[in-house]
């Protein structure tokens, strides 16, 4: 049974995804000195660990059926209120964590209310989001806020040593998110629901499941992992800006659907979006190694990635629709014959 589940025609979509990454990081290899390095690999998580974060949330959101376009804003507002609190109020890291975490899962709770209570688009709610969000980042401060704190600096400047290379404290507390989200979706019953709600939210109210309650804490844990991604953010910057994460939404949104995730929901993995935003870093890397193309080149790549991913996925929904049309049969011909 789980073996037919592995390699279901539904996981074709992550498969190429992984096969793409393998392709671009050898061609990488092949074509740059120094490219094929554990460092350079491990880089990839270094500089993306709080979109994996981020990431994780989106799959499922995505799964659902839904959307979250605040993911960006509720980054942005959580790298300000961490900043604010560290270096105005001088709070102790051990509250500033839990308060902004708090604040993420507040807000993302809040918008998947109005979306169950209300039948609202999720577009439209968390656009509203975005925007709250954001304009919450600038009645904090209008300026960029450093953050001179011991623990931050000390989190954000450590390094765990494998062998002769390194990674950072923030892709612990990514991959800690990642392997959470593998063990939600698989072996709980909210992550079964998320899953039957994508595939057929009507189907999931008559088999009883709790679909009201798992619709409204799927945007909370969304939420969760925005802040937990800004937190993660400001080891990476240092700072608190009101225009970090701009854009960020969209980047999520992309790794999620070249990882495989289908936007109509019902199908999707972590590992596909792991790899998605491998993809992403990956082509960073390669632009950084070449070294006279502009870094807009990765939004053009990208861009061009989903494209083609949604035309794959489209195909192979086609396909899937093909197959399980039930044949006419033999006397059901004869009839339509006959008439």
């Amino acid at each position: 049974m789980k073996t037919k589940s592995i390699f279901s025609s539904r996981n074709l979509p992550m498969y190429v995804t992984i096969c793409l990454f393998f392709l671009m990081f050898g061609l990488g290899a092949v074509s740059f000195k120094g490219f094929f390095s554990l460092q350079n690999f491990l880089n990839l998580f270094i500089d993306n660990a709080y979109l994996i974060i981020i990431g994780v949330g989106m799959t499922f959101v995505i799964i659902s059926g839904g959307i979250d376009l605040s993911v960006g804003s509720v980054l942005a507002l959580s790298t300000m209120l961490a900043s604010s609190l560290l270096e105005k109020s001088h709070m102790d890291p051990i509250l500033v964590i839990p308060i902004v975490l708090l604040v993420g899962i507040s807000l993302g709770l809040f918008m998947g209310f109005l979306i169950q209570k209300f039948d609202l688009p999720p577009f439209i709610i968390t656009l509203a989001g975005l925007y709250l969000a954001r304009g919450l980042c600038y009645v904090i401060s209008l300026d960029t806020i450093g953050i001179t704190n011991a623990f931050w600096q000390k989190a954000a400047q450590s390094q765990i040593n494998i062998g002769d290379s390194f990674i950072s404290p923030s892709v612990v507390i990514a991959l800690v998110v990642f392997f959470g989200g593998i063990f939600i979706s698989r072996n709980t019953k909210f992550g079964r629901t998320v899953f039957a709600i994508g595939g057929n939210e009507q189907s999931a109210l008559l088999m009883g499941l709790p679909v009201a309650r798992t619709k409204i804490w799927l945007y909370g844990f969304s939420g969760f992992c925005s802040s937990l991604a800004g937190i993660v953010f400001t080891f990476y910057t240092q700072s608190g800006y009101a225009l970090n994460g701009k854009g960020m939404e969209m980047d999520a949104i992309a790794a999620v659907v070249i990882g495989g995730t289908l936007l109509t929901g019902g199908v999707g993995s972590m590992v596909g979006t792991l790899f998605g935003v491998f993809i992403f870093g990956t082509i960073q890397l390669l632009i950084a190694f070449q070294g006279t193309l502009n870094s807009w080149w990765t939004r053009i790549a990208i861009g061009f990635l989903v494209f083609v991913f949604c035309f794959l996925q489209r195909v192979f929904e086609t396909r899937k629709v093909a197959k399980e049309a039930p044949e006419p049969s033999a006397k059901a011909g004869a009839k339509a014959a006959e008439a």
